[in-house]
């Protein structure tokens, strides 16, 4: 049973790991706050439940830690997270003085790092040395957690993505944005020049109503959208029925078939389509340089895509 961390937002990842340390060290565990020095930590005070073992539990005050990238196939090994000839320009180096601050403070006695990294045990090893030289923590008292490890604990604690609505057939949207990047990136180069069609909607098409309400996106966000993007869609209509657009306009196609397959796939009844907009338009900010450079134009391509039933229900089968 795999979950797509990457696809999480760094709050969700913050959810699931407090929900998490629930179970490994107790109900008292407090979720992540901002500290005066703009770090997020969370907190267990007493005895552990589960680590390192219930023979020999930890006690005092232990610190947790959630580190979330949206980077795929990454690892704690990675010489932006973890390098001992650039400390401190990495993740670890860059905590290491509020770690060590708290540990001299007395607020401190053991410390966990989450992240939706792959951890090898040569990494561990490392890592854990560097944090118990550098701040005075016996290596005994720091814990690294990976993704294979965090399957683990979610599979032998299964109420923990109930309680965080993490399932795994519900789990995000894993897509692709190069096309669509590179359709934006030329809509971009080309709006001022695009000649508008006349003010009709695309046909055959469902009404918006309909289709809203088929969807169950919310009256509000379905106005706030044709308000701010009405505009644009006549703009990328023109766009893609340009002929010397054609490779262009299958990009888009492909685009569009990708992102309805998905959304097909793993939607849950429960969702609003509200949902599956701002995912998607969070992701391929998260995950390509060009569409968050593009923000406007990205959003008016979604909406674009929603509006023209290319993506989303258009009838009741």
């Amino acid at each position: 049973m795999k979950y797509a961390y990457e696809d999480m937002s760094p709050e969700q990842f913050e959810k699931l790991i407090v929900v998490l340390c629930q179970y490994l060290l107790g109900m008292a565990t407090q979720g992540f706050t901002k500290g005066p020095d703009g770090g997020r930590d969370a907190k267990f005070v007493g005895t552990a439940e589960h680590i390192p073992s219930k023979a020999a539990p930890w006690q005092g005050t232990t610190i947790i830690q959630a580190k979330h990238t949206n980077g795929t196939n990454k690892s704690f090994s990675n010489s932006d997270f973890y390098s001992s000839r650039s400390s401190n320009n990495t993740v670890i180096g860059k905590e290491i003085p509020r770690i060590k601050k708290l540990h001299q403070k007395k607020q401190l006695d053991n410390y966990m790092l989450f992240s939706n990294r792959r951890l090898t045990g040569n990494a561990e090893s490392d890592i854990c040395a560097f944090i118990s030289e550098q701040c005075g923590i016996s290596e005994g008292s720091i814990y690294l957690c990976g993704t294979e490890q965090l399957e683990l604990f979610l599979k032998n604690f299964p109420n923990v993505p109930k309680m965080v609505k993490l399932d795994p057939v519900d789990s995000p949207l894993i897509i692709s944005p190069d096309e669509l990047a590179e359709v934006v990136e030329a809509l971009a180069r080309q709006i001022g020049e695009i000649k508008e069609m006349q003010d009709c909607p695309p046909t055959p098409r469902t009404s918006y109503d309909k289709k809203n309400a088929l969807n169950k996106m919310s009256d509000d966000y379905a106005t706030y959208l044709r308000k701010k993007f009405l505009k644009e869609t006549k703009q990328i209509s023109s766009f893609l029925a340009n002929p010397e657009n054609e490779q262009l306009k299958q990009l888009y196609e492909s685009t569009i078939e990708e992102f309805q397959l998905k959304i097909i796939a793993k939607r849950k009844d429960y969702q609003t389509f509200d949902e599956i907009m701002n995912y998607l338009r969070c992701l391929l900010f998260n995950r390509d340089a060009t569409l968050r450079g593009h923000k406007r134009l990205t959003r008016a391509m979604l909406f674009y895509m929603y509006w023209n039933c290319d993506i989303g229900k258009v009838n009741d089968a």
